[in-house]
């Protein structure tokens, strides 16, 4: 019976030091797993900068976006505003005769009807083409070499590369070109090269 005590007794001690060992190893193992993590005031903040960085983003992918719309309608309307032009220039030619007939027969027969009709036409779909952007290029003064197109030069009394005559009216479509003016300029006639010449066969 002694010897079985004993024998309890040091199978009771060595359990003991087993116990204690296993809840001080789960102690540790507990705080080595709250050691990475922060506080909650922390993780709040850091899901908060996230939160409003990712809504930024958001929000310049829209403005890029209605941006990126609004240039591809600009440039739509450009085209077709552009393909107008052709008929813009019919409609102008045709005024130019139509007051010519009217003029010969007189203003009060069918022709001068026929000028007033393709005039009033022609009024109201340029004022509509100009509520939409559209605009004349100016072809007073100088040479526009962004703006104007040179179909010829001529001799004048006035300062070189002064326009002198339009051939064809140039448009603007906001900032867009849609067509450069056809103009004539000016070259200044060379007379005093030319009266010297004529002095010296006079010589």
């Amino acid at each position: 019976m002694a010897e079985q005590k004993q024998d309890n007794n040091s199978n009771a001690g060595q359990a003991n030091p087993g116990n204690g060992n296993g809840k001080n190893d789960s102690a540790a193992a507990h705080n080595t797993s709250h050691e990475g993590e922060k506080p909650n005031g922390e993780n709040a903040q850091e899901l908060k900068e996230k939160l409003l960085r990712a809504i930024a983003e958001f929000d310049n992918y829209k403005k890029r976006t209605r941006q990126e719309i609004d240039n591809a309608k600009k440039v739509g309307k450009a085209e077709l505003i552009k393909s107008l032009l052709p008929i813009i220039d019919e409609f102008e030619l045709a005024i130019i005769a139509a007051d010519k007939n009217a003029g010969e027969h007189g203003s009060d027969g069918a022709a001068s009807d026929v000028a007033r009709g393709i005039k009033m036409v022609y009024s109201n779909m340029m004022e509509v083409l100009k509520k939409e952007g559209l605009s004349e290029i100016d072809t007073k003064g100088k040479f526009d070499p962004y703006k104007h197109e040179i179909m010829l030069v001529k001799e004048s009394n006035v300062d070189d590369g002064s326009i002198i005559e339009v051939v064809k009216k140039g448009y603007m479509y906001g900032e867009i070109m849609l067509r450069p003016a056809s103009v004539i300029i000016s070259k200044k006639a060379e007379q005093s090269s030319a009266n010297e010449g004529k002095k010296e066969k006079k010589e």
